[in-house]
Order: structure tokens, then sequence, then C-alpha cells
């Protein structure tokens, strides 16, 4: 029987395995639009599963390893953003094309870059005892970001009410079933402790099912209107290039030792792009369509370095920096 720990360490291979297939599935298929019912039930086990993981009940842990938790925040929060604000000043986008961008790039992945941290070599416990603090901040800065970067004419294209529904639905509500799972574990809820189990399976074959149904339903109308591919392509390779750059440099700001200078590196190199697709599917149709193209299409970039990460970050900081 697959253990659990081999399906994690898999999940690049299956990831790339599905996108293949879902691309083959949606191009081939004339009624692959209606898969696209499923995308939000998809998301919300697979936020529910990933939230289960994160240890929200033990935040007093995140500070311990101080150092290493401030470069976090600086370079997810500060330096990153000011990489986004140069890529996306630079190149001729949308206000559409750029709000899936800007959402995509300026929140730091809190699920499976912990894996990715732990096949880099680096500290993936300080990373699992932050992201919680990751997740909140993140959640309280995107609008604020949004609104420096797009400006009060691009924001107004934002529709309050499906947004708010789609946090409360999507993000707030996965959120507490997962906080009320914890604490029915932590208690010795034989339940919750079953519930808990059980969702440690969860995140990898949803994440998987996640970009499954999103390819699906999403990809006939990349082959119809390839232009936002070739946009944002450039942006997310130079991104994926430059993040690792911009945690080792965080990392070395507050003397970070080298195997926290890696979960630096993988965490402002990894988006949460599963995240914020929720977000993308509350604006008004057809940009919402085109919002997640642009964030499924970071995340398929994405997968691909972190093969380049995982082998290449270890030798970026092999002794103290």
């Amino acid at each position: 029987m697959i253990k659990r720990e081999t399906l994690e360490e898999k999940q690049i291979s299956i990831y790339i395995i599905t996108i293949f297939v879902g691309a083959s599935i949606g191009l081939g298929w004339n009624g692959s639009k209606i898969v696209g019912f499923a995308i939000e039930p998809v998301i919300g086990v697979l936020l529910y599963s990933m939230f289960c993981q994160i240890p929200f009940l033990e935040l007093r842990s995140a500070f311990k390893n101080r150092s290493l938790f401030k470069a976090l925040l600086v370079g997810n929060f500060i330096l990153i953003p000011l990489l986004v604000w140069l890529l996306v000043s630079i190149a001729p986008l949308s206000p559409v094309v750029s709000i899936g961008v800007l959402l995509v790039l300026l929140t730091p992945c809190i699920d499976y870059v912990i894996v990715f941290t732990h096949l880099g070599k680096g500290d993936s416990r300080s990373v699992l005892v932050s992201t919680p603090l990751l997740f909140i901040f993140q959640m309280l800065l995107l609008p604020a970001f949004l609104w420096i970067f797009l400006g009060k004419d691009a924001v107004s294209i934002i529709e309050i009410a499906p947004f708010i529904n789609a946090f409360v639905y999507l993000i707030v509500i996965p959120f507490t079933l997962s906080i009320v799972t914890q604490m029915a574990s932590k208690y010795n809820n034989r339940i919750g402790s079953a519930i808990m189990g059980f969702s440690g399976w969860l995140p990898v074959p949803f994440m998987a099912l996640t970009f499954f149904v999103v390819i699906v339903s999403q990809i006939s109308a990349l082959r119809n209107n390839p232009e936002p591919i070739f946009m944002v392509l450039p942006i997310y390779v130079t991104f994926a290039l430059c993040a690792p750059a911009i945690g080792m440099l965080s990392a070395k700001m507050f003397n970070v030792d080298f195997f926290g200078a890696r979960a630096v590196a993988f965490s402002t190199s990894t988006r949460n792009s599963l995240v914020v697709l929720p977000l993308a599917f509350s604006f008004p149709a057809p940009d919402n369509q085109l919002i997640a193209a642009v964030i499924i299409i970071q995340t398929i970039v994405e997968v691909l370095f972190e093969l380049i990460y995982i082998k290449v970050i270890p030798l970026l900081s092999k002794g103290r920096i």
C-alpha cells in the first residue's frame, strides 16, 4: 500500500501528468466547459484538507526562530512585492490580466512549499509552523497590495459581494472547519483524530483534481485566445529565476543559517495559486475565466521550476551565508 509520505514526494510527477491529461481532454472534448461546475467544490475540499495540515493551534512556535520568521515576512511581503511591482510596471498588461498576476505572485504558498522545502533539504519544520502567520498576513495585505498596484480605477473591476462570498465559502468556512478538526484531534476526540488523519491523505489527490478540472474547463478558452499566455510567461519565468535569490538575500539580512536560508528561498519562490483561485472566480464573467487562466499558467511554470529548485537551491547555500 502506498504511504502518505511517498504520495507527497511524488506529487510533482503527479501534477505534471495531471496537467497533460487535463489539457488533452480539454482540447479534445467540445463540452469541456461543463467541468467548470466542479471547480469550487473541489477547491473547498482541497483548502479544508490543506488547512488541517497547518498548525494554527501552535502559533507561538513560529516566534521561536525569530530571525527566520523575520526573513520570511520581509522576503514575502516587502522584497517580493517590489519585484512584482517592477515586473508589472515593465510589462504591457491589461488591468484584468494584471489582477491575475498580482493575485498569484503576491501570496506565498502555505501548503506544498513544505514538501518542496523538505525535498530541497531546507528547514521545512520552521516553514510549517510559520504557515498560519503567512496565511493571515497575505489575506490582510492582499487588498492593500491590489489597491496600491492597480489604483482606484482598476480596483473598481472587483465586485465586492461575489468576492466576499467566495472568500467566506471557500476560505473562511474551510479554515474554520479545519480549526474545529484540529481542536477535536488535540483533545483526543476519536472522531476528530480519525478525520484529521484522513485529511492528511487529501491534499495531493485533490490538488491534482483541482489542476484537472481547471485545465479541462479553461484550456479551450486559452487555445482560442492565446495572447495572455505570451503576455504573462516572461513575467512568470523572470519571477521564478529571481525569487530564490530574493529569499537568499532576505535570509542573509537576518543572518539565517543555511537550512533556514533554503526554506526562505523556497517560500519566496512558491506561490499560493490554489488559495487565490477561488477569488479569481468571484470576478464577473468572462473576466473571471481569464484571471483564473492567468493564475493556472503561473502554477504550471512553478511546478516545472520546482524540479530545478530542489536541486539548485541547496547548492546556493552549502554553508552559512
